[in-house]
């Protein structure tokens, strides 16, 4: 069992049950605004979070509120790990497959999407360690 992809899994759930309407005409506005139980014209109850993407006002603080729940769950799970063996390869190891580390052999766009910088795992040898094994577990495996 991966950690880190049960808890990517579980967050993602939570961030698709949350109430956002997207729209990229009128029709799908209008609809969105139908399903956030708001008018058309309701647009002062809204705020677009962009790329078309709306929320109600009134739900901006759960919206919050779940983000940095969620930012603090993942920092738990990186702290719990004590040798870097557990949610931190498995969050590197992860993200390594995800992003085609085996045919760029480029951890950027891991980094990218893990919100790290090279800085900040070179800065904890927990996180070396796993990097450097997932590495050599993701070229092993073809990703």
């Amino acid at each position: 069992m991966n950690q880190y992809y049960e808890l990517k899994k579980k967050q993602e759930k939570e961030m698709n049950d949350f109430p956002f309407m997207f729209a990229f005409s009128q029709k799908q506005f209008n609809e969105g605004m139908e399903k956030l139980g708001l008018q058309p014209d309701d647009t002062d109850k809204i705020y677009s979070l962009g790329a078309g993407s709306y929320i109600r006002r009134s739900d901006s603080p759960a919206l919050h509120a779940m983000m940095e729940r969620q930012e603090q769950e993942r920092a738990a799970a990186i702290a719990a790990d004590p040798d870097g063996t557990g949610f931190i390869y498995d969050m590197f190891y992860h993200e390594l497959a995800n992003h085609e580390y085996c045919i760029t052999y480029d951890v950027s766009e891991t980094l990218d999407a893990l919100g790290l910088t090279m800085d900040q795992v070179n800065n904890d040898p927990r996180m070396v360690s796993a990097l450097k094994q997932a590495r050599k577990a993701a070229s092993e495996h073809n990703c």
